[in-house]
């Protein structure tokens, strides 16, 4: 059997097709875990509400915090001193401090999780400074408010429903500032 150029030709353009269709799949994987993380909860990844639940039980739940800072980060980063023992399906709130001891504005994004991982099907924010980027001036601290609440629907879990606590970590990232907000810093001084 010989080849021809015409067989050549259709399987050039099958590894071609191979090949962008893989690249596809490779640009598209980010987003794609990222959605499916928040949708089950996976790997800690919480939800997000626009509201506090509808129903209130009267089991609670220890929220723990903790807080934590990327290589390089130059900010002091704190989580409230004391855990909240909550009702489940009760909205709670929490105040962690960021600090910039330099004498430069830097700006942060903190990504975030909770533990156990299988809570994060359960664990909702409602409003949250993980929501946006972060500018703390030279020599600034902040309280940044986190609000949350713990679904009901974990009481139907049984692998959940026998957490005695979870815990909300973040980490801030140091990111970089846009143009027009370093113009701004630059005409402040």
């Amino acid at each position: 059997m010989t080849d021809t150029p015409q067989s050549h030709s259709k399987t050039v353009w099958k590894l071609v097709g191979v090949v962008a269709f893989m690249g596809a799949l490779g640009f598209a994987s980010v987003p794609l875990y990222d959605l499916f993380c928040r949708v089950t909860g996976f790997g800690g990844t919480t939800a997000t509400a626009s509201s506090g639940s509808d129903e209130i039980l009267d089991e609670t739940i220890l929220i723990r915090f903790d807080a934590s800072l990327a290589a390089g980060m130059a900010w002091e980063f704190e989580p409230p001193d004391e855990p909240m023992e909550i009702r489940i399906g009760e909205t709670g709130m929490a105040f962690y401090t960021a600090y910039n001891p330099t004498d430069r504005a830097i700006a942060g994004t903190a990504s975030y999780n909770v533990a156990p991982y299988v809570s994060g099907a359960y664990f909702y924010k409602i409003d949250c400074f993980c929501f946006t980027e972060q500018v703390l001036q030279p020599g600034e601290r902040v309280e940044m408010p986190v609000t949350f609440y713990v679904d009901p629907e974990i009481m139907d879990d049984p692998e959940a429903s026998q957490l005695p606590s979870i815990t909300l970590s973040y980490t801030f990232f140091e990111t970089d500032m846009p143009d027009n907000e370093l113009a701004a810093l630059e005409i402040g001084n």
